[in-house]
């Protein structure tokens, strides 16, 4: 037998307590214990909180509803509990965390499995590891480290504490019998033994209400079975009494408390109060005071209990929420996709979806497992439509891959190439088909990117890098020909028509080996042709010969340029004005049939023949500007 099962009899006689059994502080005090679950309840709490005096912060650590988390908020919620609360305090949200991190985990797990299968891998080889998963074990194993850690600082402690109040009430035993101390000597005692009992410190909670059941036990005894001064006694009594009924009262006023759950926690922290630091009362007061504080706390549980049946309706208005979601994947499942941005699309609806799931709350426990089979194979069977699609789909991507590849070898073979007019358009044109190929094998996407993006870039750059020099030309070009420019707007004519033309000319051709222009500078053609013009003019020369000098000067500048498209466009200007030309002499020409009888001195007939003239020799100059750039393409 246990020191605490070895208990004196009521009458203080020493019996063998293997033949008597003892009566409880509950049997003493009122006479009226039961086996009430809500008292039960407390009790085991209490004995929980008794056994670590940092687990009764566990009350004040928020209940979350972890089913409506998903896998990343498991593992922020776990790594804030294991960081800012007491390790001991925290095991019930810790477990109700694992194991909702743990379903969704192997859900995700069967998924990825699928998957990996319905792409042809073999079931031995798959493997699926994620960095979320690593986080959850690291800050569990935490929590776990730190909770074993705690126990085992504890564990000596505890049985000492446990050695500590059990000689205490061996004391309060001796006392009873003691026969030679005085009253006053023995009270003094007495209370000396109960302020040690206070400060004691935790037990295991296996062992805790034997030991308060055996310290009320021998304290009702001290009371009752030694004769003790009376006023000594009833003032005692009286003070006790007091104690206990604002304790009822407090119980009493929980039950307006609209936080059923506070209120419940308030009320176990009075019994706790009522059993470890309040002393007994005179035995007429014992039942009723008794009587009364379970019938407070009646109460309070009974307003809890309906707590929870509202909550019950709250879960089945859950289930009717998850059912109808579970309805809504299965149909989206069944519905005829045929192209990867729908399935993108129709992927991100049933993620949506998913979470809606997580996020309803809890359903009624009979029915939790199945309505969570239900929700995982209502997912799985979209994702083994989805997964179907995608094994298709990569035959093309397969293809799509060849086409890519043909492409890079098209990029690296012309990457060094000189021919830059060319190649520009050969590279800008591959890069269009790229972007129009599609889709290749995600393992074989980022690495030909790179290699093709790498064959254009090492292109584009080296025109860069010529461009680059080309400008620092371009630039001492333009610095020269603004001297030039100056030279020739000062230049003095000899008056001889065929000396200065031949002077004009030699600055013309100066001009021309000086090479290009920046592209924003190109008015100083324009200004050097304006001052041609005015030089021209002076030497009184025909405007056709003066219009073809200058015209040649211009086709040197553009077969000098890099873009054939200005000479195209050149091209076609000039036989656009030729065509616009020979059309208006076509219409003036019959005009003039019109003026059949008419004299030829006729002013409005000699204006027809003279635009006629004008319109010839336009034609004429146009034409040869026509033959000469047609040379430019032989």
């Amino acid at each position: 037998m246990s020191e605490l099962d070895n208990l004196q009899n009521a009458d203080g006689t020493k019996e063998n307590t293997e033949n008597v059994q003892p009566e409880t502080p509950q049997e003493v005090t009122s006479k009226v214990e039961d086996n009430d679950d809500v008292l039960n309840e407390i009790e085991d709490s209490n004995a929980e909180d008794a056994e670590d005096e940092g687990n009764v912060d566990r009350h004040n650590i928020e209940d979350k509803d972890y089913e409506s988390l998903n896998l990343e908020q498991l593992v922020i919620e776990l790594e804030r509990l294991v960081k800012n609360e007491k390790v001991q305090a925290i095991k019930k949200h810790v477990d109700a965390i694992k194991t909702e991190f743990d379903k969704q985990f192997h859900e995700l797990l069967d998924e990825k499995k699928e998957e990996f299968l319905s792409n042809g891998g073999n079931e031995i080889d798959f493997r699926y590891h994620t960095p979320i998963q690593q986080s959850f074990k690291d800050n569990y194993k935490d929590y776990r480290q730190r909770l074993s850690g705690h126990y085992k600082n504890i564990e000596q402690n505890h049985k000492q504490n446990l050695t500590n109040r059990l000689d205490i009430i061996e004391g309060i035993k001796a006392l009873t019998e003691d026969a030679e101390d005085s009253m006053n000597t023995k009270y003094k005692k007495f209370k000396e033994l109960q302020d040690q009992w206070k400060t004691a410190g935790p037990i295991p909670r296996d062992k805790y209400n034997n030991a308060w059941n055996s310290y009320h036990f021998n304290v009702e005894r001290f009371y009752d079975l030694l004769h003790l001064d009376r006023d000594l006694r009833d003032k005692d009594f009286e003070h006790n009494l007091e104690l206990k009924t604002k304790i009822i009262e407090q119980a009493e006023a929980l039950a307006n408390d609209e936080n059923t759950n506070r209120a419940f926690r308030e009320l176990q922290n009075l019994h706790k109060i009522w059993k470890e630091e309040l002393g007994p009362v005179a035995r007429e007061h014992r039942e009723p005071i008794w009587e009364r504080f379970k019938e407070a706390t009646k109460k309070i549980n009974a307003k809890r209990q309906d707590y929870f049946k509202n909550l019950d309706t709250v879960y089945e208005q859950n289930l009717l929420n998850k059912q109808a979601i579970i309805t809504l994947i299965e149909e989206k499942a069944s519905e005829k996709i045929t192209n990867h941005s729908g399935w993108q699309n129709k992927i991100k609806e049933i993620e949506a979806l998913r979470e809606e799931f997580f996020k309803a709350g809890k359903v009624p426990v009979k029915v939790n497992e199945a309505t969570w089979a239900k929700f995982k194979e209502a997912v799985r069977g979209f994702n083994r439509r989805k997964n179907e699609f995608y094994k298709n789909l990569k035959k093309d991507q397969y293809d799509n891959l060849e086409k890519k590849l043909e492409l890079i070898k098209i990029a690296e073979d012309n990457k060094d190439s000189e021919d830059f007019q060319a190649t520009t358009q050969l590279m800008k044109k591959i890069q269009g088909d790229w972007k129009r190929i599609g889709h290749v094998p995600r393992k074989d996407s980022d690495k030909i990117w790179k290699q093709f993006k790498s064959a254009c870039n090492h292109y584009f750059d080296r025109i860069k890098e010529q461009r680059n020099a080309a400008s620092a030309e371009e630039e001492e070009a333009f610095t020269q020909k603004e001297a030039l420019l100056s030279e020739v707007k000062n230049l003095t004519l000899s008056g001889d028509q065929k000396t200065d033309l031949a002077t004009i000319k030699t600055q013309i051709n100066s001009w021309k080996t000086l090479g290009r222009v920046p592209r924003n500078k190109r008015q100083i053609e324009s200004d050097f042709n304006d001052t041609l013009d005015g030089l021209f003019k002076s030497l009184d020369l025909n405007k056709t010969e003066a219009e073809l000098i200058k015209f040649e000067n211009k086709l040197d500048q553009l077969a000098s340029g890099d873009d054939s498209r200005a000479i195209d466009n050149e091209r076609f200007y000039i036989q656009k004005k030729v065509d616009e030309i020979k059309s208006e002499i076509i219409q003036l020409e019959n005009n003039l049939q019109f003026f059949s009888n008419v004299k030829s001195d006729n002013p409005l007939v000699k204006e027809v023949h003279k635009n006629i003239k004008k319109h010839k020799d336009d034609l004429q100059l146009w034409d040869t500007k026509l033959k000469k750039i047609k040379g430019l393409y032989n």
